[in-house]
């Protein structure tokens, strides 16, 4: 369900230096995940969001069900969809997928449901929760030829219940997330949000809860992460998220930061009102976003720089 955000927020007022060490790390293991040698499995029951995307998404195989909640909710924390988020984001595909459903799902935070990882890319299989305990069992007891065959046997066992998901309409499906979100900027999208119909309603408040920074931010990051490989964009997310924290181009830092603050508001103090600076998506000019992007390190001190 994510990382410990509350360490994040003492970690940044206290400058507890071991942040910079969290970050490096858990982009080092969503790194070695996406290349490990081994067949890694991912059963996705339940919420997988956040950090919990970045341990499941490299795997060779990931397994949903009927009660999965999968989401990148960052922008409502003052983040940004990091461990990975520009790469595996900008590469959501399926029959029914938009072009732009990376952006729709890193901006809004729309919750996956199910069946619906299925159709965007972000799931390989899904299988009913309560056949869980005895493939688990079966993975165990079981003499497996090679890493190969363990992934063939979970495609065969939950190929039914994988074509019901797939047979079912997801919530967006008629929804106009490539004329929106395939748009330039956010406020262009916000603009062409301003119908009365349910779906443009729904989008703009969600829009509407998230910092405006972030938002402007987090488009870039997975435009430019679409054409990136893994490591180059993992790289990139290491640079964002130590701007995150010491947003010195805005002279910003600690309880001033977007991060800080929209943690305090959703975690710490739990006030839901976080005060985002700019207020207002209108607000957010280039100069504010595109320094998020200049790496603070030369490439041969960067913390990830060891990533192939």
């Amino acid at each position: 369900a994510g990382g410990d955000i509350r360490y994040f927020h003492q970690a940044a007022l206290s400058g507890d230096v071991t942040l910079e060490d969290f970050f490096t790390e858990e982009y080092s293991l969503n790194h070695l995940i996406q290349n490990y040698s081994k067949p890694y499995i991912a059963l996705m029951d339940g919420i997988v969001m956040g950090g919990g995307m970045g341990i499941s998404q490299g795997a060779a195989l990931r397994v949903v069900t009927e009660r999965t909640k999968m989401a990148m909710p960052e922008t409502h924390i003052g983040l940004f969809p990091d461990v990975g988020g520009g790469y595996f984001l900008g590469r959501c595909t399926g029959a029914a997928c938009p072009k732009h459903m990376g952006e729709y799902l890193a901006l809004t935070g729309y919750v996956l449901r199910g069946g619906e990882s299925l159709h965007v890319g972000l799931a390989d299989v899904c299988v009913d929760s309560s056949a869980l305990p005895a493939l688990w069992d079966a993975l165990c007891q079981q003499d497996w030829a090679s890493g190969e065959a363990v992934v063939d046997w979970l495609h065969a066992q939950s190929r039914i219940t994988t074509e019901q998901a797939l047979a079912t309409t997801p919530a967006w499906q008629n929804a106009p997330i490539d004329p929106v979100f395939g748009l330039a900027t956010v406020a262009s999208i916000e603009q062409a949000l301003q119908g009365a119909d349910e779906w443009s309603v729904q989008t703009l408040k969600a829009l509407h809860h998230q910092s405006p920074l972030m938002l402007c931010v987090t488009l870039e990051q997975v435009r430019r992460g679409r054409h990136m490989t893994l490591a180059d964009d993992l790289r990139m997310e290491r640079d964002l998220v130590r701007h995150c924290f010491q947003t010195d181009h805005l002279s910003r830092r600690g309880v001033s930061s977007e991060t800080v603050e929209g943690i305090r508001a959703l975690a710490v103090d739990k006030d839901h009102t976080p005060k985002w600076q700019p207020a207002r998506i209108a607000d957010v000019t280039p100069e504010m976003v595109l320094p998020f992007f200049e790496s603070p390190w030369p490439a041969s001190a960067h913390p990830l720089r060891h990533l192939r």
